[in-house]
């Protein structure tokens, strides 16, 4: 699981992180909001554990704009805020769980496994067409640049369906009369080769024979 930890206190941050690790997920580490905001990657983190007492701000207000931008995420808090009205205030504003920073590290494996298996049960996996700058995002994984031909032919099948061969010639600004269709699949199996050295993942476009193609996944566009 690509998970974020908003932690300040230099030793426990490291336990935590190593911990973490050790149990097989992919821990970026953040030490304030503003070092979060720039690791932080929706596309690729699934769940963030915040400490709410940060040198720059307070996580509570972090966990409202996460939430207020809909941000498909898991939010776990740990924290030394742990009476229980300050346990029901972090569940009211957003957080998924609220643990104490004296709960025991089992604990807090527990919970972020359960979390993650709830979230994959929940979402389905989507990709992501971004614009600028040019990427293609796997879920789950970095962005992967693209070429300005690569983003035209996906983005003519992101618009869903079946998509033939001339609407994709039609959207390289080509004549499909005179196209050699063989620069078509060369291109394809590049953009397949690309994500598989990627990430690891199969580009998930069908070939429909003498038709054209179709992405069969879920893509959300982004400028």
């Amino acid at each position: 699981m690509n998970l974020v930890l908003l932690e300040d206190e230099p030793i426990l941050c490291e336990e935590l992180a190593e911990y973490l690790g050790e149990n097989g997920h992919d821990v970026t580490v953040a030490k304030s909001i503003a070092e979060f905001r720039q690791a932080f990657i929706p596309a690729v983190h699934r769940i963030v554990i915040i400490d709410l007492g940060l040198p720059d701000g307070d996580g509570t207000d972090l966990i409202k704009q996460l939430r207020a931008a809909r941000q498909r995420v898991g939010i776990i808090v740990l924290t030394a805020r742990n009476t229980t009205h300050d346990k029901v205030s972090g569940l009211i504003d957003g957080a998924d769980h609220y643990l104490s920073k004296l709960a025991d590290l089992d604990e807090l494996n527990a919970t972020v496994a359960a979390l993650g298996r709830r979230l994959v049960a929940d979402t389905l996996p989507c990709w992501i067409l971004q614009a600028a700058p040019r990427q293609l995002i796997p879920p789950g994984f970095p962005p992967i640049p693209l070429s300005g031909q690569d983003y035209v032919v996906l983005l003519a099948l992101a618009s869903g369906g079946d998509v033939s061969r001339q609407s994709i010639v039609s959207a390289l600004g080509e004549r499909f009369l005179d196209y050699d269709q063989r620069r078509m699949d060369t291109q394809m199996r590049r953009l397949r080769r690309k994500v598989e050295q990627a990430c690891g993942l199969e580009l998930p476009v069908t070939t429909l024979r003498n038709i054209g193609y179709r992405f069969h996944d879920p893509i959300e566009l982004r400028n």
